[in-house]
């Protein structure tokens, strides 16, 4: 492992990551309502960090005196910096929200009000409301000192409540109840007065109507403090499960709701008996409280619904068509012709629909390979396959039952695809596979063809419409021969070596990349075309790390666009001098990865579904892939230019983890994501 190079913690690069996100939520120039869904994106992922992350470094600072030496770094000093951090990001969300959103809200006429601002009417309105649909959802729970704690949920919301008597303020009782996000919107639309529009949430339901709750007990005043808490979500499995794999999977995921607490968000108005009391009761660390506000579960947010009309969102994606590919024809006698590239979420994700669809009742079609990893509700990649089945074709569909927090999902669609008949492998013990390819096997004048699907993202038509990949087809067999011998590698459960085209994790793409580095270094320094240019979500590696400032240290000039964490630190005198890192964050999730080599000035670009952190290259089962046709790889790398050229939603990553936008002093505003649309649109 390298010593002594400029590095940035991956936890705190993260936190560096969800600001960015908070800002969107601050951009006065992102429409009303999707300012207040980028803070449901900030505060659902804050939960996602604390379940993972942060229980994994409470895990390794509790294993013993030398995780210190292991890591490179101290986990209990992270953990401090983490809580620093995480309740100046609260402090500032709260202030978006309470002083800034909301306002702003007002001033279009929407309000949302707490049960101490309803009106009469409106207060019989939600009353009967609530007696109708949520009072008996509720599941109230009378706390008894000398009983054990009752065991809170993994980001329920509960109200920690107390029932006071006026004349014995000594005299008091404690109880819980669970605010019933899952089965009930959270969002009440009040009825409209005067063209005034007013939004009262659950909580403030149940907060109004607690009387209802309680009123067999003779109490002067109910108080209620919202708390959630949020708890270990890693999985403990035995690594040696084979055929009961499922089982133990389905019980680790149980336990998952159990696991133990790691942050409470609590509302500062609770009184500081309470809170005690609480922390006491959960045997909760300092590091583990959160102040926050009323509202936790912010996440709901997502589904805020805009009463406002059209100009509080971001408007409809007129999807565009790919040129060239024809919804209408075979799709196969068009791949076999050139390849195609869809641009998601630009471009529509029908066409692998189609492509599997029409896979699925031609007869030509004898058999289709795929890898799954995270699927939609309703899925219909699912329904393709199952249809191609019960047509008599072979299908051999990997299912990646260990994909984080789509476990119980994938079990349900393993259990759907092999009652009808789909031939389902499980994946490998110990490795993930996280690969997006699909293989079409097709009888043509007495000869095997084969026609390919590979994709940066996931067979997933809802993030489809959300995140930015890549999805390329071809029948290139440069490609497809290797992906035969892939996908026999992954029937087998065995990793092969010598791809001359693809590169593959976990065995080759550490290797191969080193080499096409060297390459550009090489290059530089006999006076050829040298850069280096890379996008991904994450940049953890430190041998990657390590490596990258050789290049730079070379006079290889490299440009990095960079999503999420990255642990690289631009601009470090004998280091980094030649490495530029940018992020883009805007209306779609830039996820898509692409690998840029000048490679003397007859450039190789790469797609892959891998980021550079040591679990993609050393643990999971990823492929990298070339782009050989070159009117594809021209529209990649113009793509890539205008990305570069973002001087609208691109941040610079630097040292300081400031997150400042890239401003420079031309009068044309560049938003990357604007001008890939019209760049894709002018095109056909």
């Amino acid at each position: 492992m390298p010593k002594n190079i400029p590095l940035i913690n991956r936890e705190l690069s993260w936190l560096s990551f969800n600001d960015r996100v908070l800002q969107e939520a601050d951009d006065s120039t992102v429409p009303l309502v999707e300012r207040i869904r980028f803070l449901a994106i900030f505060s659902s992922n804050l939960d996602e960090f604390y379940r993972v992350r942060v229980a994994t470094l409470n895990r390794l600072s509790n294993l013993n005196t030398k995780s210190k030496e292991i890591l490179g770094y101290n986990p209990k000093k992270t953990l401090n910096q983490i809580k620093n951090i995480v309740v100046k990001q609260e402090r500032k969300f709260n202030h978006l929200y309470e002083n800034i959103i909301i306002k702003e809200l007002e001033q279009q006429k929407i309000f949302i009000i707490n049960e101490k601002q309803l009106n009469v009417s409106r207060g019989l309105f939600v009353r009967e409301y609530f007696r109708e649909k949520v009072l008996s959802t509720l599941v109230p729970i009378m706390i008894n000192k000398d009983e054990p704690f009752p065991e809170l949920k993994d980001r329920a919301i509960y109200f920690f409540v107390r029932l006071v008597h006026h004349k014995n303020k000594e005299k008091y009782r404690y109880a819980l109840i669970e605010i019933p996000t899952d089965g009930s919107n959270r969002f009440l639309v009040l009825p409209e007065t005067n063209n005034l529009k007013f939004i009262t949430l659950l909580d403030d339901i149940v907060r109004y109507c607690l009387d209802d709750i309680f009123f067999i007990f003779n109490y002067d005043d109910i108080e209620a403090y919202s708390i959630q808490l949020t708890r270990d979500a890693e999985l403990d499995l035995d690594k040696h499960v084979s055929d009961k794999f499922i089982d133990a999977l389905a019980k680790s995921l149980q336990k998952r709701g159990k696991g133990k607490p790691m942050r409470l968000m609590y509302d500062t108005e609770m009184p500081l008996d309470m809170l005690t009391y609480l922390v006491t009761e959960l045997d909760l660390s300092a590091d583990g409280l959160i102040p926050g506000n009323r509202y936790h579960n912010f996440k709901d947010f997502i589904r805020f619904p805009n009463v406002g009309g059209a100009a509080l969102e971001y408007p409809p994606l007129q999807v565009l068509p790919v040129k060239g590919l024809s919804s209408m024809k075979s799709i196969f006698g068009q791949i076999a012709m050139r390849d195609y590239l869809v641009n998601l979420p630009y471009q529509s994700f029908d066409y692998i629909i189609h492509f599997l669809r029409e896979a699925a009742i031609d007869p030509k079609v004898k058999e289709i390979s795929i890898t799954l990893y995270r699927l939609a509700e309703n899925s219909r990649v699912i329904h393709a396959l199952i249809n191609a089945a019960k047509n008599g074709k072979k299908v051999n569909c990997l299912v990646e039952l260990k994909a984080r927090f789509d476990e119980q999902a994938n079990i349900y669609w393993t259990n759907r695809l092999e009652e009808e008949g789909v031939s389902v492998n499980y994946g490998i013990m110990d490795y993930k596979v996280h690969s997006k390819i699909c293989l079409v096997k097709r009888l043509e004048k007495g000869k095997f063809f084969y026609y390919a699907n590979l994709a940066t993202g996931n067979y997933n038509e809802k993030t489809a419409g959300l995140y930015c990949d890549y999805s390329l087809f071809t029948a290139n067999p440069l490609i497809t021969d290797e992906l035969i011998k892939l996908f026999d590698g992954l029937q087998k459960k065995v990793f092969y070596k010598g791809f001359e085209h693809l590169i593959v994790s976990p065995l080759e793409s550490r290797k191969k990349f080193y080499a096409l580095i060297d390459k550009e270094i090489k290059n530089v320094k006999s006076a050829k075309k040298a850069f280096i240019i890379l996008k991904m979500n994450s940049l953890t590696d430190e041998e990657v790390i390590t490596k990258l400032y050789e290049a730079s240290n070379a006079g290889v000039k490299i440009q990095l666009i960079i999503r999420g964490m990255c642990c690289l630190i631009p601009g470090v005198e004998g280091f980094s001098e030649n490495i530029e890192v940018i992020s883009i964050i805007d209306r779609f999730l830039e996820h898509a990865r692409v690998w840029v080599f000048a490679n003397g000035g007859k450039e190789k670009v790469f797609l892959s579904s891998a980021d550079l952190m040591p679990r993609n290259l050393d643990h999971r089962v990823e492929v990298g892939f070339p782009v050989l046709d070159p009117d594809v790889r021209k529209e990649i790398l113009d793509i890539l230019e205008i990305q570069l050229k973002d001087n609208t939603k691109a941040r610079e990553i630097n040292a300081q983890n400031n997150n400042r936008y890239i401003r420079t002093s031309s009068k044309v505003k560049n938003r990357a994501q604007k001008d890939i649309y019209n760049y894709l649109k002018f095109k056909i």
